[in-house]
């Protein structure tokens, strides 16, 4: 294993730290138990928006947090939930009087944390909404959900539920327009090598040299099928084309379009994949509004991509288009 680590238990500490200290200007670091939250939190009179889960997808969710998306973040271990009382602790420190919305992915470990953290804000009377992302069409259960997998469509939600959040409407109205972001988002993603957690120290799984996954998840979980390698632009077509059949998406919707990298992957291969998609979504009649190419929700080293797509009408565009200022996202 080669990593920029000292020692593989000291990993979320230290990164925590040093984003701390890149990036007091938005936000603060809270330790013991541990989350990110804005510098201005709590905000008299908002909604308080916060997300969370196991560490090593960055910049989700923490790189997410300050003016225009989440309030709060909290970092759980690698590839492990955050506990109750990181969710707890977050959502007082957020708690500006109009109510706090979570968005979870739909991973069974943060449902029931964030259902536990939910239940000991209301009884301290701050009143919680949730709401469980579940996008990935690869696979229908797997072994760390029950349903779908909850995965790029956070990214989407989180920038769109805190614009509106920023705008003063109400937690009923966030947590609506948090639902209306689920039902029209879809995702899929593929992994050309394994990625290696820290405390393991070998890789999450074998992957041949001349083979890929399609459909696999964020912590490495399978995907589809398991194949020999193919070009990019088959690949696209693999991830693009279920994610289109799935909603439907159909002639004269407007998208937002996220290519999204798994950590290990230059940008120059993901803008190969934008090109093919852009190509795809062309013919079958769908404008791409606005879009995204980059690294936004990763899997440690992991080589590999997702494409998320999220149909879009006038208000999901205006409120991608507000302002946003966080350590990873900023317009």
């Amino acid at each position: 294993m080669k990593k920029l680590i000292n020692k593989p238990e000291d990993v979320v500490f230290e990164a925590l730290g040093g984003v701390a200290l890149a990036h007091a200007d938005l936000v603060r670091v809270h330790f013991n138990p541990n989350y990110v939250v804005r510098a201005d939190a709590p905000i008299q009179g908002k909604v308080g928006v916060i997300s969370g889960g196991g560490s090593g997808h960055e910049p989700m969710h923490g790189g997410f947090v300050g003016k225009g998306m989440l309030d709060a973040a909290c970092p759980g271990a690698v590839f492990t939930s955050p506990t109750p009382d990181q969710m707890y602790e977050a959502t007082k420190a957020v708690s500006g009087g109009a109510g706090v919305l979570h968005i979870v992915k739909n991973y069974t470990g943060d449902v029931l944390n964030f259902e536990m953290a939910a239940e000991m804000a209301q009884a301290e009377g701050i009143e919680v909404t949730s709401v469980v992302i579940d996008d990935d069409v690869a696979v229908q259960d797997s072994l760390y959900t029950a349903g779908r997998r909850g995965v790029g469509t956070t990214v989407l939600a989180e920038k769109i539920c805190g614009a509106g959040a920023e705008q003063g409407r109400s937690l009923k109205a966030v947590t609506e327009l948090c639902q209306k972001v689920n039902g029209w988002g879809r995702s899929m993603g593929m992994a050309l090598t394994s990625c290696t957690v820290p405390h393991a120290g070998k890789p999450t799984f074998d992957l041949p040299e001349d083979q890929m996954e399609i459909g696999i998840g964020i912590h490495g979980e399978p995907g589809r099928v398991r194949m020999p390698l193919k070009s990019a632009d088959e690949i696209t077509e693999m991830l693009a084309m279920p994610i289109i059949n799935d909603l439907p998406f159909k002639r004269g919707d407007q998208v937002i379009a996220m290519v999204n990298g798994m950590g290990g992957t230059p940008a120059i291969e993901l803008y190969i994949i934008y090109r093919k998609l852009a190509e795809i979504l062309s013919g079958s009649g769908v404008a791409i509004a606005r879009r995204l190419v980059g690294n936004y929700i990763t899997s440690l080293e992991m080589q590999g991509c997702s494409i998320t797509l999220l149909k879009a009408d006038d208000d999901l565009l205006n409120l991608w288009d507000a302002p946003v200022n966080t350590p990873a996202l900023h317009w």
